[in-house]
């Protein structure tokens, strides 16, 4: 059976605290003795001898504390939205309706500040018309994007209001592997608004497929507290009851909760947050390397003592870390103070940075371990650098001119391929791979040039139109 990856709003049964319940019925039932009593199976009386286990209350993890605090600080967020009237919606609902028509959906957001910012998933408010937000004492408002980040799945939103509930954003770096975390949200509807669940951090720095480029960190938090669809944007707490993720997705084959979570450390969420607030878009910086695991293998070949790190397969030209010094070949162990054991802590690391950052990056080079400085720039920076494969990078994606026969296939006569469309403004904007960009504020183009030389002229927004993989058209405008 195919598993589905998806993304959800998630829900809780707080098995934990099932499992409490029945611990402490049996506590408190027990007759012979205090606390629990094993069987000795070395009697030799006929009669099981016993041990007495002294249990109390506080042998087992009390939530309310965590609970009671930080569900006033989870809202439930409904939205409305248009139908875009595509193929696969029905032609007789269409000519009876008048075609595209609105449909409704729901999700989970948490209050960060007093003044009514709200932290949700971009999945959640995509597309939407009107969003509503409702606190957990049913006071209801309306809400406003101020600011999206597909690339992170999350988004910022905010109601007119004062004085509202918060959570405190705790250091995500800091979860420990088996730490119980508390999901807060309204799965499955505005019916079980405000539902709690527990369950433990079962693993950090998860990767998840990057299908249709919705996720592109591989940082998720994993964990195994029961959530489901209507959850997402919610929170996950700790026992402080601090906010430690945004809940985003689970992994089921039947659309329902089968055992994992994932969400977005609150590190990730603080910048996301952060650049929103004082830019409207996210400042991402960038390393200017591709990377690769360190095995077994390749950790004997390089004699190395463990397999921490990863081996640096290509230095991009011109980028940060060909500016540093550094080579392909090396093996990059840490950034600042932080170990970097895998590509995923990499990318957390070069996540938290804004470009003009400066930090050392320690590497393993001929088996020398040396620090080197690295300052950081913008994914954005170098529009119109050529790659090694002939490709153009701009607004974070690298394009390509197309070949006659390309272009004949989608019936076009001009225009320039979204080889990737990365991390960067492009890929924020809508951009996919395999999109086709036909105008750059209403002018025709026909090669890589073209593109980076009429973006340059504009002086506030670039406004892009195409067709995407799939032969539809596609537009989007983004900001300089």
């Amino acid at each position: 059976m195919k598993t589905n990856f998806l993304i959800v709003a998630l829900s809780v049964a707080l098995s934990g605290a099932t499992a409490y319940g029945v611990a402490k019925y049996a506590m408190d039932n027990t007759q012979p003795i205090a606390g629990t009593s094993v069987a000795d199976s070395g009697s030799h009386s006929g009669q099981p001898q016993y041990k007495t286990v002294n249990l109390s209350l506080s042998d087992y993890p009390d939530f309310t504390f965590a609970a009671e605090n930080a569900v006033e600080a989870v809202v439930y967020v409904k939205v409305t939205m248009k139908n875009q009237g595509n193929g696969n919606a029905d032609p007789f609902f269409q000519f009876f309706f008048g075609g595209p028509q609105e449909r409704q959906g729901s999700g989970s957001g948490v209050i960060i500040r007093p003044d009514g910012y709200i932290v949700t998933n971009n999945h959640v408010v995509a597309g939407a018309t009107t969003i509503e937000v409702t606190l957990n004492n049913n006071k209801t408002y309306e809400a406003k994007v101020i600011g999206t980040d597909p690339a992170t799945d999350v988004a910022l939103i905010k109601v007119e209001a004062d004085g509202l509930p918060t959570l405190q954003l705790a250091d995500s770096d800091k979860l420990r592997l088996g730490e119980w975390v508390l999901a807060i949200g309204s799965p499955l509807g505005e019916e079980l608004r405000s539902t709690i669940t527990a369950g433990i951090v079962s693993a950090k720095g998860r990767s998840m497929p990057n299908y249709k480029g919705e996720f592109k960190i591989e940082s998720f938090i994993q964990t195994d507290a029961a959530v489901n669809p209507g959850n997402s944007g919610g929170a996950l707490v700790n026992k402080e009851g601090q906010l430690v993720g945004i809940n985003t997705a689970i992994i089921s084959t039947n659309n329902a909760y089968q055992g994992y979570s994932f969400a977005v450390p609150s590190n990730i969420v603080r910048k996301i947050v952060a650049d929103l607030i004082d830019f409207g878009s996210v400042k991402r910086a960038k390393l200017g390397i591709s990377m690769s695991p360190i095995d077994a293998k390749r950790a004997q070949e390089l004699k190395l003592s463990d397999v921490s790190g990863v081996y640096i397969e290509e230095v991009v030209k011109g980028g940060p870390a060909d500016k540093a010094g550094l080579k392909k070949g090396d093996i990059l162990v840490a950034i600042g103070a932080v170990p970097t054991k895998n590509a995923s802590d990499v990318q957390v690391q070069v996540n938290s940075f804004h470009p003009g950052d400066k930090s050392n990056v320690t590497i393993i080079r001929d088996g020398k371990k040396m620090e080197i400085p690295v300052t950081f720039e913008s994914v954005d920076d170098n529009n119109g650098a050529v790659l090694e494969d002939g490709d153009v990078l701009f607004y974070g994606a690298s394009i390509r001119a197309m070949e006659k026969s390309e272009l004949e296939r989608l019936g076009l006569k001009n225009g320039v391929l979204v080889k990737k469309a990365g991390n960067g403004k492009m890929a924020q904007a809508g951009a996919e791979d395999g999109f086709v960009i036909c105008y750059i504020n209403d002018v025709a183009v026909s090669k890589p040039q073209d593109v980076i030389d009429i973006a340059k002229k504009s002086r506030r927004a670039v406004y892009v139109e195409g067709v995407t993989a799939s032969g539809r058209p596609g537009y989007f405008a983004f900001g300089k």
